[in-house]
C-alpha cells in the first residue's frame, strides 16, 4: 500500500500536497511562475432538454 494511502489520502489530496509544497520549495525567481499554474478556472452551463441555456463563469 502507498504511504499516501495509508494515510488516509485520496490521489487527488495528495498530489495538492505535494504541489503546494513543492512551490514553497522553490527559489523566489521561480515561485511567481509555478504560482501562476495554481490557478483554476470553472465554467458552468445549464442544459435543458439536451441543449445548453446558459453560461456562468
Amino acid at each position: 500500500m502507498s504511504a499516501w494511502r495509508a494515510a488516509g489520502l485520496n490521489y487527488i489530496n495528495y498530489s495538492t500536497i505535494a504541489a503546494r509544497l513543492l512551490r514553497q520549495a522553490l527559489k523566489p525567481e521561480f515561485r511567481a511562475d509555478a504560482a501562476k499554474r495554481n490557478e483554476s478556472h470553472i465554467k458552468f452551463t445549464s442544459w435543458v432538454d439536451g441543449k445548453p441555456v446558459g453560461r456562468k463563469e
